[in-house]
């Protein structure tokens, strides 16, 4: 499919309903059609990968084709600008802790990527980095990860997150979340972690969003049985 074939599908596709809420609760902006999560589900099923079109469909500013943009990326082909132009226009909604995260922690400059974003001034970019963190714990192997610096990571948030803006607060906690659930050598760290930050709000806009406690969510697990259980996939 052509760019101007997927925007014409997504405007079919697009619900006033649905664009009101996403533009009223959840920060995005104009253009917008207002596609519905599993329609565009239904559209990365038609088109599959196919990462030129991904490309242009982010550059569109369409927030419909950029949400749909991460879901058929050939995350391996983001070049280290690709992955910084997507950043810096993941303005609002899903884009930074969601389509952002998702394709950067699937290339090839995701850790890098991540520690690099974490210290922008900027919230999306740092909530984005820290979401690309979270990703990464869930999709790679234990041994392919760095927990010496996750665990400074874990201390890093411990202490700063509190006093970190609203966007950045929340996904700092899923990223203890996310260590604790993924990473079995650390989730006692990731443990005292979320004990230690007690609990955490933040103002996430006009919308049934919150802060999820980090100990009751990796207890839960837990109990589940199924800490250190790696995702095969973190698109959705």
């Amino acid at each position: 499919m052509t760019l101007s074939e997927v925007l014409d599908e997504l405007e079919k596709m697009g619900s006033s309903s649905t664009k009101d809420m996403l533009m009223r609760n959840h920060g995005v902006r104009e253009p917008c059609f207002g596609v519905r999560v599993g329609d565009l589900k239904k559209l990365e099923k038609k088109i599959k990968v196919d990462h030129g079109l991904a490309l242009q469909l982010y550059d569109s500013g369409n927030y419909d084709a950029m949400y749909l943009a991460g879901l058929i990326a050939d995350d391996s082909l983001m070049t280290w600008e690709d992955l910084y132009r997507w950043a810096e226009k993941a303005y609002g909604g899903s884009l930074p802790g969601s389509t952002v995260a998702w394709v950067a922690a699937g290339s090839r400059y995701g850790w890098e990527t991540a520690l690099e974003w974490i210290d922008s001034d900027v919230d999306g970019i740092a909530s984005a980095g820290w979401s690309t963190l979270s990703c990464l714990v869930a999709l790679k192997d234990d041994n392919q990860l760095n927990l010496g610096d996750l665990k400074k990571l874990l201390q890093r948030v411990s202490s700063t997150i509190h006093d970190s803006p609203n966007d950045r607060r929340y996904s700092m906690n899923n990223f203890i979340i996310s260590v604790g659930c993924y990473v079995r050598p650390l989730f006692d760290d990731a443990l005292d972690a979320a004990v230690a930050i007690g609990s955490v709000k933040a103002d996430l806009g006009p919308n049934s969003c919150r802060i999820p406690d980090a100990v009751e969510y990796i207890r839960k697990v837990e109990k589940r049985g199924t800490i250190g259980k790696k995702r095969k996939k973190v698109k959705c």
